[in-house]
Order: structure tokens, then C-alpha cells, then sequence
């Protein structure tokens, strides 16, 4: 690499005067246009002729101004010259260290789709308002701060309805994307210390999961539905645990078939982005109909508020006293599989979560469903 001079130099204008520029050989490359350059207007003027004390100040501090910047710059596009490698990282350590962090987590939220995003946006908007307006820096970051965020966020009111605190596991979800962001920070060098490691969590709160027993699903199976496409679907959702979003978006070529495995679908989940290859019974797959064109969909023309709509009504039609949604379907065929004996590991994976921690939470299930039946058996 060759060294760049940099020169002090003037050009005439208007209204007797002289603009003060940088002049670079060879030319540089400017940041802000993508482009290479040999000048730097340094917006500093000097008078032709000064014609009052004022006008010869200036012309002097300006002239002084400008040689200091000359100089400065000088060293800027010949560090690799001047500085060691040491003081190179430093300086690159203190340039990043200088950046805003809040705009790095809403480039990290703006890589999402869907309802990924809306989760994402909805975090970053708490994390403005815990700022208050303010701007965080990369090295004004600590673990002091981070705990103060998620102190914030287990009293942050609900910004649907400010008169109610955002539900603990929702705080979680949103200190997680503040912990993921900061974690990739890290790998990409952009902090010095493993601040996301240092960091205590939120702990998740157990919630009440709605399923269906054998019974109840194969009440609702024959069960009449007013839409006959929610019902199609939900018993889709029963036998395979598949959410919503992703069987709205199956096309007939990802259902595949073998002698040996027999039938299975490959897809992408939309809320982990992973490639899934997801066995299905003959059940599951005598409810998709007959096979049409690869590129169609398999239940075309869904509406998410039917399901809202007509599910609750045909729960009831079927004589179950339950608060029952869709997503219950993916409840209830984790339960039915863990009653069933298949072990957490194996659900795990047919659900596609990415840890059996999650899946754990319908073992406990069972375990209470254990102890209720131990109750029925009395002698007074």
C-alpha cells in the first residue's frame, strides 16, 4: 500500500474569497459516496483582502483550523503507516465503541418477516422508551444496564393497554431479542466483553396449555363443523402438531412418499426458518384430499378468523367445556403422543422445537393428569 500526501490548498470563489480543501494523492475513497476523491472541502474560508480586524482574526484561525486538520487527516489515511498493530485495534475498538447500539438492534429487528417482525418491532419500542429518547452507545453497555432493562420490562405496561403490565413470558421473549442481538454483537466483534453471558435471564412462567384428551378429539371428529376446510385442517393439526402459519403455506410437492418411510412432508417453519421433514400417519394424510398440482396449495383459500370464529362454536357443538383454540391442536398432539409413550426427545423433534426444555412442559402435564387419576379411587 502507498502512502496518500495530503496537501492544504485554496481555491477562489465568490465575493473575494478563498475556500479551503484537502487534496489527496492518490485519491481516497468517500464513505458516504462509494466513490474515490482527491478533495475535502473543509467549509473554512480566508478573506482576499481582509479589510477589518474581524476579517484578519478569521483568516487566521481559519488558516489555523485548516493546517490542524490537514495534519489529522494526514495521520487518519496513514495509520497503517504510522500506528502499530496495537494501536490500530485500539482505535478501531474506540471507533465502534462510538456507534449506537440502538441502531444495530433495529437493523437486527428489520432482518424479520411476519409476525417475527411485529415481536421484534413491539421489543425495540420498549427498549426506546426504557432509553427515554436517549441514544446508547456500543461502550456504554454493561450488565448494570442490561439489568436494569429487564427490570424494566417485568413492570413495562402493555402498550395495547396501558392500564395492564406486559405478561412475564412476554417480557421474556423481548429481553431475548435484546440478548440475542447482543450476542451476535459479540461474535461479530462489535463488543469486547460477552455482556449476554454475564446477563440473568427471565425466567419462564408456566402457563395453562388447553389439549383435548383421546376422547374429546375423537368427540370433535364426529362432530358435524360449519366449515368443513377447519375442520380438515385442525385434524391435520392434531395428528401432526404443525402450526398454523405452516400448513397455510403447504403445496402439494411437500407431501412425499416411500415404501419404506411411507409419507412425510418437507417444509420450513416459518417461526425458526429451519428445513423440517415431518413423518405423518395414513390418517393425516387421508384428510389432505386427492394430490393436485405440485405448486398448489393444499388448503387454499384459508382465513386465520374462521378458525377464531368457528372453532370455539364447534368445541362446544361436540359437548366439550374447554377454552379451545387452534394452537390447542399442537397441545393436544404433544400430550396425546407423550400419554402415548413416544419418548420427550422424539416430540421434541416432530414439533421442531429447538430445545426439549420446551417440550418438557407437556410431560408435566401428563404428570398432573397422574395425579388427578390417582383421585378417583376412594373408600370414604
Amino acid at each position: 500500500m502507498k502512502r496518500i500526501s495530503v496537501t492544504l490548498r485554496s481555491k477562489a470563489i465568490s465575493k473575494g474569497r478563498q475556500t479551503l480543501y484537502l487534496d489527496f494523492f492518490p485519491p481516497i475513497l468517500n464513505p458516504e459516496t462509494g466513490k474515490y476523491t482527491r478533495r475535502e472541502f473543509l467549509k473554512l474560508y480566508l478573506y482576499d483582502k481582509p479589510k477589518s480586524y474581524t476579517e484578519k482574526v478569521k483568516n487566521s484561525e481559519h488558516q489555523r483550523t485548516a493546517e490542524l486538520i490537514c495534519t489529522r487527516r494526514q495521520n487518519e489515511v496513514n495509520k497503517e503507516f504510522i500506528y502499530t498493530p496495537f494501536e490500530l485495534e485500539q482505535l478501531r475498538i474506540k471507533a465502534i465503541g462510538q456507534q449506537s447500539f440502538l441502531d444495530y438492534f433495529k437493523k437486527q429487528g428489520d432482518k424479520r418477516t411476519g409476525s417475527n417482525w411485529d415481536i421484534w418491532d413491539t421489543a425495540i419500542r420498549h427498549f426506546e422508551a426504557f432509553l427515554r429518547g436517549k441514544d446508547i452507545l456500543f461502550q456504554d453497555l454493561t450488565i448494570s444496564f442490561v439489568d436494569d432493562y429487564r427490570d424494566y420490562l417485568l413492570t413495562a405496561k402493555n402498550r395495547r393497554n396501558g392500564d395492564k403490565t406486559i405478561a412475564r413470558n412476554t417480557a421474556l421473549s423481548y429481553f431475548n431479542k435484546l440478548k440475542a442481538t447482543l450476542k451476535k454483537a459479540y461474535k461479530e466483534g462489535l463488543l469486547q466483553r460477552d455482556i449476554n453471558s454475564g446477563i440473568e435471564g427471565i425466567n419462564e412462567q408456566e402457563s395453562q396449555r388447553n389439549y383435548l384428551t383421546l376422547e374429546e378429539a375423537a368427540m370433535l371428529f364426529k362432530t358435524p363443523c360449519k366449515k368443513e376446510i377447519v375442520k380438515r385442517v385442525s385434524l391435520f393439526a392434531i395428528f401432526t402438531g404443525i402450526r398454523y402459519s405452516d400448513i397455510a403455506k403447504l403445496k402439494w410437492k411437500d407431501v412425499q412418499h416411500t415404501l419404506n418411510d411411507g409419507y412425510y412432508i418437507r417444509f420450513t417453519q416459518k417461526k425458526t426458518e429451519k428445513q423440517e421433514t415431518m413423518p405423518i400417519s395414513e390418517n393425516a394424510f387421508e384428510i389432505l384430499g386427492e394430490p393436485r398440482n405440485p405448486e398448489e396449495k393444499i388448503f387454499p383459500g384459508l382465513k386465520k378468523w374462521d378458525f377464531d370464529r368457528v372453532v370455539p362454536l364447534w368445541v362446544a357443538a361436540a359437548g366439550i367445556k374447554k377454552h379451545i383454540t387452534f394452537h390447542c391442536f399442537r397441545h393436544t398432539y404433544a400430550t396425546l403422543q407423550i400419554a402415548g409413550g413416544t419418548n420427550l426427545l422424539t416430540v421434541s423433534k416432530m414439533l421442531g422445537h429447538k430445545s426439549i426444555k420446551t417440550t418438557q412442559i407437556y410431560a408435566k402435564v401428563i404428570d398432573e393428569t397422574k395425579r388427578e387419576a390417582t383421585k378417583k379411587i376412594k373408600f370414604w
